[in-house]
């Protein structure tokens, strides 16, 4: 029986891109890598940490020795390594990795490295790895590790990646991929400033088998309340249908920079052996959510996590870091 492993479900490790010079972030490059420094640290302390380096000499520098801390060298295109990275799952009590295709959301930037990175790095791994020919990011996808997957019929069904097949054929590859018996559209919700096409990750996340989080909007006056509203809807209609529970997320307020409003979530969080990483954007929001958090997740740790930096380039915590299920192994 195939599965794709639930986030919230016990992990061998987490794996991150570290920022260097010839990425996004070489405007305001020690501002991010000190952000990252802090991510990594706050995994370790949980579990194993693989750390993708451009060069592993000039990271290994900024961190003490440690069990849980790992390096691997490899140029990279950019930092997001929950969209490149490959995807955990489970068959018949074994877990292989399986390599999408990663064509830079749609051919927006340059991927071919980033494309590349699971082919270079499969030897480390101790699971089998295969190529699969379908464009496919990992933030366009939510589990519930029992048959159901949803994601965003804006990124799924965009003809910028899979445009040679049907909706009815995306749904069958999705199906035989992830061994779902269900997969469930949203047609609703949109972050500004999100360059995924509302990747599910920024909206809505399965925390366990019957529960979905996602982000609520209150406020008719910002121009997401309508949209958010109707996929509030959606997921209600969901959740009746499959006996589902919804705890809602505060909306940001606006977080700009350089005069672009930035798509800060705080469904992009980030789940850990024990713990949950919870991203924070110095917002009047902030209190709230980690309450939320906190009285969701009594039997984890909450860590908040200060990702002001990381939505600069329109991502967040969940969207740099990619977890490995039980049973795969740094080797």
């Amino acid at each position: 029986m195939r599965r794709l492993v639930g986030e919230f479900q016990e992990q061998s490790f987490t794996q991150i891109i570290f920022p260097h010079k010839d990425s996004d972030w070489s405007a305001y490059l020690q501002e991010a890598q000190q952000c990252f420094i802090h991510i990594i640290n706050a995994i370790i302390k949980y579990q194993p940490c693989l750390v993708v380096c451009h060069n592993i000499a000039d990271v290994q520098k900024h961190f003490q020795s440690n069990a849980n801390l790992f390096f691997v060298q490899y140029q990279t295109d950019d930092t997001w390594a929950r969209d490149c990275c490959a995807l955990s799952v489970e068959n018949n009590n074994t877990v292989e990795l399986l390599d999408f295709t990663f064509n830079g959301w749609g051919e927006k930037f340059e991927a071919s490295k980033d494309n590349a990175m699971n082919q270079a790095l499969a030897h480390h791994y101790s699971a089998p790895m295969r190529s699969v020919d379908f464009i496919l990011e990992g933030g366009g996808i939510e589990s519930n590790a029992e048959g159901l997957l949803l994601c965003t019929s804006e990124c799924m069904l965009n003809p910028n990646r899979n445009h040679t097949l049907s909706r009815k054929q995306i749904t069958q590859r999705l199906t035989s991929y992830f061994g779902v018996h269900e997969v469930l559209y949203l047609h609703h919700g949109y972050l500004a400033g999100d360059d995924t096409d509302s990747h599910i990750d920024t909206l809505a996340r399965f925390i366990n088998k019957d529960t979905i989080m996602y982000v609520q909007c209150k406020d008719q006056n910002d121009e997401h309340f309508q949209e958010l509203q109707r996929m509030q809807k959606e997921l209600e209609n969901f959740a009746n249908t499959h006996k589902l529970q919804l705890i809602p997320l505060p909306m940001c307020s606006a977080v700009y920079f350089q005069g672009e409003r930035l798509p800060a979530t705080y469904a992009n969080f980030l789940f850990l052996n024990g713990a949950v990483l919870v991203p924070l954007y110095n917002i009047k929001e902030d209190k709230e959510a980690l309450r939320i958090f906190e009285e969701t997740f009594k039997d984890r740790d909450v860590v908040a996590i200060d990702c002001s930096t990381l939505i600069k380039q329109h991502g967040s915590l969940h969207c740099v870091t990619m977890n490995f299920a039980k049973g795969v192994e740094i080797i």
